[in-house]
């Protein structure tokens, strides 16, 4: 095993670049994680949306990097945690209205004049 890592390390020509972290992909981490945190109190729909628009973009920097681009696994992970947080907000939002439909929404009262039936 040690001498297939020798073999790759010598066929790598000098002028190639190094390896780069892609910034979108770590962002939309960041943003994915942020919204998985505040799905529940619906808070999360905004960076959730946000996570999944930079995932996306950086899914084709990856492809298109050819190896020289890494981040795969942190994309991955904001698209599972981003869709996490849609799915929170969705249960409470529909917990939400369940409740207040089975409350009766009253969220004030009319009074009307006692001569007005």
């Amino acid at each position: 095993m040690g001498d297939a890592a020798f073999v790759c390390a010598a066929t790598r020509d000098p002028a190639d670049p190094e390896p780069v972290a892609d910034t979108k992909a770590t962002a939309a981490f960041g943003l994915g994680l942020l919204a998985a945190v505040t799905g529940l109190a619906v808070g999360g729909i905004v960076p959730a949306t946000i996570a999944l628009a930079l995932a996306r973009a950086a899914r084709t920097e990856l492809r298109d990097g050819q190896g020289w681009r890494t981040g795969a696994g942190r994309v991955r992970w904001a698209e599972r945690l981003a869709w996490l947080a849609l799915g929170m907000a969705g249960l409470s939002l529909l917990t939400l209205t369940v409740w207040l439909f089975l409350r009766g929404v009253h969220f004030g009262s009319q009074d009307f004049p006692p001569t007005v039936d």
